[in-house]
């Protein structure tokens, strides 16, 4: 299957694609791709740091007769979402990623696919082995936990970079150059509840299954179902209406990825259980077709399981019930100066109720800083009714565009050379490393760009083979047209 990634053009690019995705690199375990890369640098001869966060910098001389151009640094992170169907046997932690050709894509079997960031990985170390492709210097930044935190720019310290320009590889359609992108915060609550004897009745399962998904920032203004949302919708009226009980709720995965499936564990009265099923049943139907342009695939189903002995207390489950279908998803506000651009939203990413404890995660986004706090606390506000303790965590600013950075009118003005049409110079609704590296390198220029790779995030990830050679390309022209310093 790799073999046939390693068939493709540029050559380079996709067998450095190839050997990364054969290393394990899901976010806060990066050991074995951060060994990886540094003994790639080594082995090319050029010098390799590795700072106390465990980001890898690779320099590299420039070529003959550029050696007055302005300083570049190539970024990119080295860690990746690891998501999977739930019928696909995959161990993230010792198995290499599955890659296939179908037609112009490249995806994976079953698997988040590792495009995002992969792809912009993989460009830097063909730049790096390159013996034929002029250049500035060079700075390779490979930095590491970006998708659960952002902890290896936020660590990066002042002064190890040279660089006056940063090219940012994280771009997920080619004819963007990203200048700006939302900050984000982490929402959690956490609580227990008491627990209660079941009632004589029948244990069923409840599941949602089958939905989109994708990247909580980036897709979230395409209206995808949310399984936590749809699940809590379900046993919301089915509570109100049949007295259900509930022993346990396993909804999502991952804060930045749209949650794709729910698992709930309920006790039905026999005198009920009928009419239980038959009201998941018109549910379906009903969700089903909201969903129907945005999630085809979407099943609801429910069966019969072995009866627990504990459930939630009822008032616990009421309370819980309600605070969670009050709780914000999706859009919360689109930008008054940006047309199309989404300013603030949220995802209900994770609800887990097992055992007498819960916990409910949200990624909270938002250009705008005060109102990411504020969105945040309203979130905060309606958990506390379930007297839960909330945490605001894992705070990362926003990037602020410079529409007139000369990088920006470089890139600009080159890709409609290149390419006959102008490109989308915005802001994005996502985390991007820039804002934070920004913090201790406010005098570098900063854009973000690279090929088409839609669905990251899920399992559904796929990138395009024409779109990754474009973006080849361009990269190519861009270090060639980097300005002298002066």
């Amino acid at each position: 299957m790799n073999e046939q990634v390693r068939q493709l053009q540029p050559s380079a690019l996709w067998n450095n694609f190839a050997d990364l995705n054969a290393v394990p690199r899901p976010s806060k375990k990066e050991g074995k791709v951060i060994a990886f890369i540094k003994a790639f640098g080594e082995g090319l001869g050029l010098p390799v740091t590795v700072d106390e966060a465990g980001n890898v910098i690779i320099k590299k001389p420039a070529t003959r007769g550029m050696e007055n151009r302005q300083g570049i640094v190539l970024q990119s992170h080295l860690d990746m979402v690891h998501q999977k169907n739930a019928d696909t046997v995959f161990d993230f932690d010792t198995q290499g990623i599955e890659m296939y050709v179908d037609g112009d894509w490249v995806k994976a079997r079953g698997t988040t696919l590792g495009a995002d960031n992969g792809i912009g990985v993989s460009a830097i170390m063909s730049m790096l082995a390159a013996t034929d492709i002029p250049h500035p210097p060079l700075e390779a930044l490979f930095t590491i936990d970006e998708e659960t935190g952002m902890t290896g720019a936020f660590n990066l310290k002042a002064g190890l970079l040279e660089g006056k320009i940063l090219l940012n590889l994280d771009t997920e359609e080619d004819n963007e150059l990203t200048i700006g992108c939302a900050g984000g915060l982490d929402v959690t609550a956490t609580g227990t509840y008491s627990e209660e004897n079941v009632m004589q009745g029948t244990g069923c399962r409840i599941m949602v299954k089958g939905l989109t998904g994708g990247h909580s920032g980036c897709d979230i203004h395409l209206g995808r179902g949310n399984a936590n949302k749809i699940m809590n919708r379900l046993l919301y009226n089915l509570y109100n209406d049949y007295k259900i009980q509930v022993v346990s709720i396993d909804g999502g995965s991952l804060r930045n990825a749209i949650p794709r499936e729910s698992v709930a564990v309920i006790v039905a009265n026999e005198d009920s259980l009928e009419m239980v099923r038959v009201m998941v049943q018109e549910l379906e139907t009903v969700i089903k077709n909201e969903h129907k342009i945005t999630d085809p695939n979407l099943t609801i189903t429910i069966e019969d399981t072995e009866r627990a002995d504990k459930a939630m207390d009822a008032g616990y489950m009421a309370g819980l019930l309600r605070a969670l279908y009050a709780c914000p998803n999706g859009i919360y506000r689109m930008s008054p100066g940006i047309k199309g651009l989404v300013q603030s939203s949220n995802n209900l990413a994770r609800v887990i109720v097992k055992n007498g404890t819960v916990s409910v995660q949200c990624l909270t986004r938002s250009s705008v800083d005060s109102e990411k706090t504020d969105l945040a606390d309203a979130i905060a506000s309606g958990l506390h009714f379930i007297k839960a303790k909330v945490t605001l965590t894992g705070a990362y600013p926003g990037w602020e565009p410079r529409t007139d950075a000369p990088i920006t009118t470089l890139m600009s003005n080159l890709y409609h050379e290149m390419f006959t049409a102008p490109a989308h110079v915005n802001a994005v609704h996502a985390g991007l490393e820039c804002g934070i590296l920004g913090i201790n390198y406010p005098d570098m220029q900063m854009i973000s760009f690279g090929p088409n790779i839609y669905g990251p995030h899920s399992p559904d990830e796929r990138t395009q083979i024409s779109s990754v050679q474009k973006f080849w390309h361009y990269l190519l022209e861009v270090l060639k047209r980097i300005p002298e310093n002066g």
